[in-house]
């Protein structure tokens, strides 16, 4: 049974800053460790070593070099080139290390953690099934929060109006330089306007900086609770599915790079890719909206639907943008990694996310239960007859 006084509780619980590498971070995972020690489960605990460089100072150097050489070739053509022979190989060697910014260990090194744990399989599988193609639920969320001295669509917004005036920037300059040089003036107004946008938008990004007073009660102890009452829902034998093995996780460092994800993928990258089913919680205020996979082998639009067509009336938003901008979730790391599956958030909530705003009063528990209550039928549903 979802109890939503439980997941009162345990939002009470969570709702504290813990930015990552942290001691406050540290103290969310060892009040999960005990909530699931609590159950008379062993959970396995992942360290880890992280740097803050990808998330935090990577972007300003990317979106200031970047700006560098827009204003360099504005100027003039031979001063861009000048420009982009200095900065241009700084950047390509900072591209190709940040592929795996998970192995980027400078210039400070910080600790963090993940938490799992696995339930037996209720009944024994068959023998012609390897370990990698057994099929597996994995419900995950992440432990830490954080704060930010813009709001989230403050900084989303700035780097939207970054890329899009950039892009408008370098037509404007290939058609000067390349079609029509002779309408100078034109070009220098229309280009000055678009350069004053794009050196607004590169401070706005400069200047925002991280630090921990947000309570992270939307993102994410939200995604928290929803996780501890489905392990304790699927801890007694008879509401588990035959032949599943479950996964409960919870991440650290997610809002640093989702560092805590791309440590745990090492363990799980072998899986069979239809062999496993992701049900992610990130950041559920007082509505909920549904992200869909990449990959969607045979049964998974059923299964989403299902989701959209519940009958105990909970309202579910789509989102089905396919561009975004700013870090990403746990979720989408791993769908990127063509595993299947959905995660819940709420994009409502985004205008209080990673600032002070990020508060208990603003998150709906009753839709919590709810949600749980969905997920425990739809996943019984889809893999009744499997």
């Amino acid at each position: 049974m979802i109890d939503e006084e439980s997941i009162k509780q345990n939002l009470n619980h969570f709702a504290f800053p813990r930015l990552s590498g942290t001691i406050h971070e540290k103290k969310a995972l060892d009040l999960a460790f005990k909530k699931v020690s609590d159950l008379g489960l062993k959970p396995n605990i992942q360290n880890f070593e992280f740097s803050t460089f990808y998330s935090r100072t990577y972007p300003k150097i990317a979106f200031l070099f970047g700006f560098l050489l827009l204003i360099s070739f504005y100027i003039d053509l031979s001063v861009g080139i000048f420009i982009s022979l200095i900065i241009g190989p700084i950047l390509v060697f900072l591209v190709i290390i940040m592929r795996k910014p998970e192995n980027v260990k400078f210039p400070r090194n910080f600790e963090s953690a993940n938490l799992f744990v696995k339930l037996k399989v209720r009944r024994k599988l068959s023998k012609k099934v390897s370990y990698n193609q057994r099929k597996r639920i994995v419900f995950s969320c992440h432990l830490d929060s954080k704060g930010q001295k813009l709001s989230i669509l403050a900084r989303i917004r700035s780097m939207r109006t970054w890329i899009i005036s950039s892009v408008i920037i370098i037509g404007t300059l290939g058609f000067k330089y390349l079609v029509q040089p002779n309408f100078v003036i034109f070009f220098i107004i229309i280009g000055g306007i678009l350069m004053i946008l794009n050196f607004i938008s590169t401070i706005l990004i400069l200047i925002n900086t991280t630090n921990n007073s947000s309570l992270g009660a939307i993102d994410n102890a939200t995604g928290i609770t929803c996780v501890l009452e489905l392990l304790k829902y699927y801890l007694l034998d008879d509401n588990r599915i035959d032949n599943i093995e479950y996964w409960f996780v919870f991440t650290g460092c997610e809002e640093t790079g989702t560092m805590g994800i791309r440590n745990l993928y090492k363990k799980i990258k072998f899986f069979e890719r239809d062999s496993l089913m992701l049900v992610n919680f990130d950041a559920i205020g007082g509505s909920i909206t549904i992200f869909d996979s990449i990959f969607q082998p045979e049964g998974y639009r059923e299964f989403y639907n299902s989701f959209l067509n519940n009958n105990i009336g909970l309202e579910i938003r789509e989102e089905s943008k396919r561009i975004n901008f700013g870090t990403h979730s746990d979720g989408y790391y791993l769908k990127k990694k063509n595993f299947q599956g959905i995660e819940f958030g709420d994009m409502e909530a985004y205008q209080f996310l990673h600032s002070k705003e990020d508060t208990i009063d603003k998150v709906n528990t009753r839709n919590l239960k709810k949600l749980c209550e969905v997920i425990v039928e739809n996943l019984r549903l889809h893999y009744k007859n499997m």
